[in-house]
């Protein structure tokens, strides 16, 4: 079964690896070999782009009829993408093992994977939005209220994500909300776990991680024995997930106008570049990366 989840991965290029010249960069600053879209095993990163302006939209608009308007278009999708409906069945057994009340998930991709779960397994369910706000619909998905209105106090939440990088959202803002109206939250479902601490940080805020994949360096191997990967981006891989920091140095030491050319470029890659310069993971334009 896992093996199943690394081949959808790859197949819906919800994880991509880049070729040596061409790292990607990430929204901290830093440059990295591979980027991660779980959302795409919905079917495909053209479904997933569309869904998302669904959830944009709905989520601007009227909330107590959001979470009926995206269950009609999963369950569509669910009888019609065998990759969303596998890891919805996944989900939905991994969910089955765990004491819980409801369901939970956030704005915006934990909706891809959290509200058809909680309707196939007739448990309500919790949306909560980005400006701290929520709505909660019944198990049978026929009634929603604002969570103020609701009675969950005292009822254990399964939040339900899509990735977990360093739990920064759990500690910001789900855990918070949840336990603001009286509920506990002892557990939660994440499609994949980056590995980058977030078992450690939930842990210590008492919620236990379970995860579908794991990013390390296991299931890149595993995909390169299935020729999703070369053996050079497998290399490329394996360095970074050895030494992370060290990665950007070596790559900025061997391409030493690599941040004056992504400056040149303008849109995302400036700013990416102008975090890096600004946080001291890269040199200002005109300078080199010192060798050591």
């Amino acid at each position: 079964m896992k093996n199943h989840i690394i081949e959808s991965l790859f197949e819906t290029q919800a994880i991509r690896v880049c070729d040596p010249e061409h790292p990607f960069w990430y929204t901290s600053g830093t440059l990295g070999p591979f980027f991660i879209n779980t959302h795409f095993l919905y079917r495909s990163e053209l479904d997933a782009a569309e869904l998302l302006l669904m959830i944009e939209a709905g989520a601007a608009s009227d909330r107590l009829y959001f979470p009926h308007f995206l269950l009609e278009n999963l369950k569509k999708m669910y009888a019609s993408s065998e990759t969303f409906k596998y890891v919805t069945d996944l989900i939905v057994a991994e969910a089955k093992t765990i004491d819980f009340d409801f369901i939970s998930g956030g704005e915006r991709r934990d909706f891809f994977f959290s509200i058809l779960p909680a309707y196939l397994l007739k448990k309500p369910h919790l949306s909560i939005f980005k400006d701290m706000q929520a709505v909660y619909t019944n198990e049978d998905f026929s009634e929603t209220v604002p969570v103020y209105e609701a009675s969950i106090q005292g009822k254990k939440a399964l939040h339900i994500a899509d990735l977990v990088t360093e739990a920064s959202s759990y500690i910001r803002a789900w855990i918070p909300i949840i336990e603001e109206f009286g509920g506990v939250i002892k557990d939660t479902i994440a499609v994949v776990d980056r590995k980058q601490g977030a078992e450690e940080i939930l842990l210590s805020a008492g919620v236990q991680l379970h995860s579908l994949a794991q990013i390390d360096i296991h299931l890149f191997e595993a995909a390169a024995s299935s020729g999703d990967l070369t053996q050079d981006q497998l290399a490329l891989v394996r360095s970074f997930i050895d030494h992370p920091r060290e990665f950007m140095t070596r790559f900025l030491q061997m391409h030493p106008h690599y941040i004056d050319e992504q400056i040149a470029l303008g849109g995302k890659a400036k700013e990416r570049a102008e975090v890096a310069i600004s946080k001291g993971f890269a040199p200002a334009p005109g300078c080199s990366m010192q060798t050591e």
